[in-house]
């Protein structure tokens, strides 16, 4: 047998072993039986992937980009009140 420590949020270790509770498992059951997919797969046993932004966030960004290489073409504050009395 061997011991690993591992540092963790408490919130992550709290949900993760209500989880675990819920299944039936011990905390060092679900760690072997991540360490026994990761033997039989050699992999990581779930996708790993960048977050992909939606439409919405990609015309967003777009629209960023756009106002940073042409600032001459949008209006900008200098003050809360005078974003404000524009707003209203």
């Amino acid at each position: 047998m061997a011991n690993i420590n591992i540092r963790i949020d408490s919130e992550i270790k709290k949900n993760a072993e209500a989880v675990f509770s819920n299944i039936g498992i011990t905390p060092t059951a679900a760690i072997n039986l991540f360490y026994k997919q990761v033997i039989r797969t050699k992999s990581i046993p779930f996708e790993l992937k960048a977050d992909i932004p939606n439409q919405k966030t990609i015309i967003a960004l777009d629209e960023v980009e756009e106002m940073e290489k042409n600032p001459e073409k949008y209006k900008g504050y200098s003050t809360v009140d005078s974003l404000m009395k524009d707003l209203l």
